[in-house]
């Protein structure tokens, strides 16, 4: 059998049925006497709701706030200091706070029935001075998002360590600001829910589009009324996530108390509108940054100010505060900066909730910051990969703790720098670019480095004091009659192809074909309990969990092994699907076949566990394994129409001991092609009255095939020192760089022009507004001002 355990490159498993379309997710579900639901959402983004008015006859297919009985609201604590927690009721009472906000629920055979009985519904609306822009609101208490909060803010952080002692007499100060702008998460399939009444288990049965089915089954146990035992939740195929469906939504609230209330099944499925106005908005942060630095560059001390734009509502389990958090301990990135200073503030406006969204405030902050660097490079003339390559952390200081007290666990960070320099050829283009070219497009190179906190535990969530804090992942290994495996876990995959990955680190353990070991997750009755999909744990925190299991197995198959073969248990030795003696081997389907169908062949002392087992694990040291990287892009700017375009780009990354090449790279060019989205493509812009003006794909904009270039990928392997196998997560590092590289190219580009952009996303209009304005500030050349 050919190497399939850790670092081999095998084919997924799950695209055998996804390729094909046979995946079966939420909207495939049809239920016998189904129903179909829809939503009518506020019109408007602040308003008293005075009433409802249910169409004459139908009053029974419709259901307002008050009809909701037993149901209580969203409302997700948090013990970070300043933060105030928002109550959010699954449909509107007293009060809407987002246009797009749910305020009544129809039901009909089909949804475009419901549909029409929702357009029907008459709503009393008082208006009141919506709150759109973070900036404004911060300082405004006369209109509140929530009235019983005394201004408009979630929460203040204060951060200072060392800052006026490292900033004092630095040759070199710069300021800058940088805005990136609000932005939906767009996964192929939106939210979507089943629910039903199992008369025979008495529970309830919900299938949702989850990354966290565990947690959901929290929430609904909490929202509903219900014991964790009444409520069983299964996460079928799903079709992307990327954060947007690890929080608890009033959606699966509305529908589970349907089927609790009703006892027969409904569905929901988001249209893509919905999910455009109202169903996920992030990425929204503005950076005032102050830099302190010497003449070569090195950045002594950093001032910052942070402001984002939180929306209306802070989400359950993982709160809005997690988002101000991550900004302000990773802003100082990859860098060995001594002083540090940063106020954040979250702010509440009139828009949909943030919710965490891949890459969780990194892609933000490295953008600030590597825009920054591009900045003092230009200040102290010298090529930014050079300022860069003066302030990373060394390999040689390495476990690092930052001055935001991050423990960075292992890493060579200049490497992954030099090499991106190295393989995008940067004198090459810098000729080129001196050179000029034909068309009269401008050549610029940029860079940009981050570091990817992966798989974070429980100390670092239970510092933030979130609802809910992760602890051990465990995970179930069973071995069935003909040697095959079972492999039981608690996390979900919503593409990030677990269910080939945890099954090359059990064949890693014990040898047993990947063809023969069945991934089993998605299904709180009958996984081990997990926190689920997020933050790029899964593959260190499950994976480390199959591990420990699988070792834990191998005792029993040599002490079965050596009876079969009737020589002593210290004898012998276990080899890929097999247990060696001193003169014959054994496989493992034989026995399994002892154990479960002649146990007369059993020793006398055999472990009546069998063989099955449930292992937990965490990392020995649980916050978080760095992973990280560095880009290096080229583009061709076109001053004339504003149009960017990529020539080439480089990736080098370090995830630590790499589980399957093949997923890590189908990772990483994923990320990166939402990256590009992020700098040049995609924003939810909100007018003055909060009304969302991007609600189809003519306006909200997505890269394709076209825009997104063939990435170079390149890998290192530095083992964390912490999880088993070396491994670090990275599912979020590729969208982190790329608004940051790019933006960094451009600037090159335009840099004898004065000009700088700073503001996602880069669309033609705002290049050219730029462009204009770095040209009116240009002096004139001498024979003009003759």
């Amino acid at each position: 059998m050919a190497n399939q355990g850790i670092g081999a490159r095998v084919p997924r498993k799950e695209d055998a049925r996804l390729m094909h379309g046979r995946g079966q997710y939420v909207s495939d579900i049809i239920l016998p006497g189904q129903s179909e639901v829809a939503f009518l959402r506020s019109p408007v983004a602040h308003a008293v709701l005075r009433g409802v008015t249910k169409p004459q006859g139908f009053e029974s297919a419709v259901f307002v706030g008050g009809d909701l009985t037993g149901v209580n609201a969203i409302a997700a604590p948090c013990t970070v200091p300043s933060y105030k927690v928002s109550i959010q009721h699954p449909l509107a009472q007293g009060k809407v706070r987002f246009a797009g906000e749910l305020i009544a629920m129809t039901i009909a055979p089909s949804r475009a029935a419901a549909e029409d009985l929702a357009e029907k519904i008459e709503l009393d609306l008082e208006e009141l001075p919506p709150l759109v822009d973070a900036h404004a609101t911060r300082t405004t208490t006369e209109t509140r998002v929530h009235e019983e909060w005394d201004d408009n803010l979630f929460l203040t952080l204060n951060y200072d360590n060392g800052f006026e002692e490292h900033a004092q007499n630095a040759p070199v100060v710069i300021e800058r600001e940088m805005t990136m702008s609000r932005q939906a998460m767009v996964p192929l399939e939106g939210k979507a829910i089943v629910a039903d009444w199992d008369f025979r288990a008495e529970q309830l049965t919900v299938y949702t589009s989850t990354q966290v089915p565990h947690v959901i089954r929290i929430g609904l146990a909490q929202c509903l009324g219900l014991d964790e035992g009444q409520i069983r939740v299964i996460a079928p195929d799903v079709g992307g996530g990327f954060g947007y469906k690890c929080v608890l939504q009033p959606e699966e609230i509305c529908v589970a108390w349907l089927a609790l209330t009703y006892k027969r099944p409904f569905r929901y499925i988001e249209d893509r509108r919905e999910h455009l106005i109202a169903g996920a908005n992030s990425r929204q942060h503005h950076y005032k940054l102050k830099a302190y630095a010497d003449k070569r560059g090195r950045l002594l001390a950093l001032d910052a100010e942070v402001t984002i734009d939180g929306g209306a509502y802070s989400n359950w389990p993982f709160t809005v505060a997690l988002e101000p958090g991550q900004a302000t301990g990773n802003l100082p990135g990859p860098y060995d900066i001594r002083g540090y200073r940063c106020k954040t503030y979250c702010v509440a406006t009139n828009k949909p909730g943030f919710l965490p969204y891949r890459g969780v405030a990194r892609t933000s902050v490295c953008f600030a910051i590597e825009l920054l660097m591009d900045a003092i490079a230009r200040e102290v003339g010298r090529e930014p990969w050079e300022v860069r390559m003066e302030n990373l952390v060394t390999a040689q200081a390495m476990p690092y703790t930052n001055v935001a007290r991050k423990h960075y666990d292992s890493g060579d960070y200049p490497r992954s720098l030099e090499t991106v320099r190295r393989e995008i050829d940067l004198d090459t283009w810098r000729a080129r670019q001196r050179q000029g070219e034909t068309d009269g497009r401008r050549i610029g190179i940029g860079f940009a480095s981050y570091c990817e906190q992966s798989a974070h535990g429980t100390s670092v969530f239970a510092a933030w004091g979130l609802p809910l804090i992760p602890g051990y992942d465990q995970a179930t290994v069973r071995m069935l009659v003909d040697g095959s495996l079972e492999v039981r876990v608690g996390v979900h995959s919503h593409g990030q192809g677990m269910e080939t990955t945890l099954a090359q680190i059990a064949n890693e353990i014990l040898g047993v074909d990947v063809a023969n070991i069945r991934v089993i997750h998605g299904d709180t009755g009958a996984t081990p309990f997990s926190t689920g999909t997020y933050a790029s744990r899964s593959i260190v925190m499950t994976g480390g969990a199959v591990a420990k299991t699988c070792e834990a197995l191998v005792p029993r198959l040599l002490a079965i092994g050596a009876h079969l073969m009737q020589c002593a248990t210290n004898t012998v030795s276990y080899m890929p699907g097999r247990v060696v003696g001193p003169q014959s081997s054994v496989t493992i389907k034989e026995i399994a076949e002892a154990w479960y169908r002649r146990p007369q062949l059993l020793p006398p002392d055999v472990d009546v566990n069998g063989l099955e087992a449930t292992i937990g694990y965490k990392p020995q040291v649980d916050t978080g394994a760095f992973s990280y990287a560095s880009h290096a892009a080229v583009v061709a700017v076109d001053t004339e129409l504003g149009a960017i375009e990529i020539l080439d780009y480089v990736i080098a990354e370090d995830c630590g001991r790499m589980v399957n090449p093949m997923v890590v790279d189908g990772q990483t060019i994923g990320g990166a092609a939402q990256g590009i989205g992020t700098a040049l493509y995609e924003e939810s812009p909100y007018d003055a009255n909060g009304q969302p003006l991007a609600s189809t794909f003519m306006d909200y904009l997505l890269p394709g095939a076209t825009e997104v270039p063939k990435f170079r990928i390149h890998h290192t392997e530095t083992l964390s020192p912490y999880t088993a196998f070396g491994i670090k997560g990275m599912g979020e590092g590729g969208a982190i760089a790329p608004p940051a590289v790019l933006f960094n190219a451009v600037n090159d580009a335009l840099r004898d022009l004065g000009v700088e952009v700073s503001e996602t996303p880069l669309t033609p209009r705002r290049l050219l507004t730029a462009i204009e304005r770095g040209s009116a500030r240009q002096p004139l050349p001498a024979e003009a001002q003759s």
